[in-house]
């Protein structure tokens, strides 16, 4: 592992960013959070062993951090690189293949300061048309997934996102964007790395909740997400991952029992 650090000695912000073979989208990412995201905060961009020009356009951006893995760690290591050498009061968790708007970065961190009892905050994730993404969890049960697969309650289960103009508390957010104060991290710990990728927000939220801490959506601080580009090359990859991340979450007797709701809901209930 490679390591360079920036002269910035007391950022209120730490942006974290882990990358692998995503050149074109980390270019515009780093892009819009050094336009638009004020002056007090750092840029740390873990990279998993790209075999492009991830590395090359990090460096370019000359007040980014890198660290420069030799081999790809999975999303939650990568993340807890990230955060053991951040130097912020509140970590910015990005992919990156979003993109700030506007003053996102300073909306989403002045929403998260007029918050108490808070374990992270989500910004309005936007699909590249301008449509708002889904990025808000009820945290996944047995329950929810009947109510939605049988019952057809919908956003029980899957993803969706609060219709309010104002902060709301939820259950869970997608790591895509996710904005957690440094407090929390200390109460609930870091990023499980038996997950390589996917469910880590999903396990980090669920933790959060057990320990008092809450979670919310911050519909005025906007994001582009061009969700599924960072994995779009590696599809039987990413759905390996997907599939042994979701196991480990459930355990092996729920994730089959949810699996089998989800399939008869699907096929015999949803016509």
């Amino acid at each position: 592992m490679n390591y360079l650090r920036n002269k910035m000695p007391n950022p209120e912000l730490s942006i974290i960013i882990v990358s692998y073979n995503s050149q074109k989208e980390l270019k515009n990412c780093l892009e819009s959070i050094f336009e638009t995201a004020g002056k007090n905060f750092e840029v740390i961009v873990i990279d998993n062993d790209s075999q492009e020009s991830s590395v090359a356009i990090i460096k370019s951006f000359k007040e980014a951090i890198l660290v420069e893995n030799d081999k790809n760690l999975g999303f939650a290591k990568a993340v807890n690189q990230g955060l053991k050498v951040a130097k912020g009061s509140y970590y910015l968790l990005l992919n990156p293949d979003t993109r700030a708007t506007g003053g996102a970065v300073m909306t989403l961190l002045a929403c998260a300061k007029a918050q108490t009892g808070l374990a992270v905050i989500g910004p309005k994730l936007m699909n590249l048309d301008g449509t708002t993404q889904s990025s808000c969890f009820n945290l996944p049960s047995i329950q929810n997934a009947i109510l939605e697969f049988w019952f057809g309650r919908k956003e029980k289960f899957g993803k969706y996102y609060p219709k309010s103009q104002k902060p709301t508390e939820v259950e869970a957010v997608v790591g895509a964007a996710m904005l957690i104060p440094k407090e929390a991290i200390n109460k609930v710990g870091f990023f499980d790395e038996k997950y390589f990728m996917y469910f880590e927000d999903l396990d980090w939220c669920r933790r959060a909740s057990k320990v008092g801490l809450k979670i919310y959506y911050c519909p005025k601080a906007k994001f582009l997400h061009e969700h599924g580009a960072s994995g779009k090359e590696i599809p039987q990859k990413t759905h390996k991952w997907l599939v042994e991340s979701s196991k480990i979450y459930y355990g092996l007797l729920k994730y089959y029992l949810i699996t089998l709701i989800i399939l008869f809901g699907r096929k015999f209930i949803s016509r």
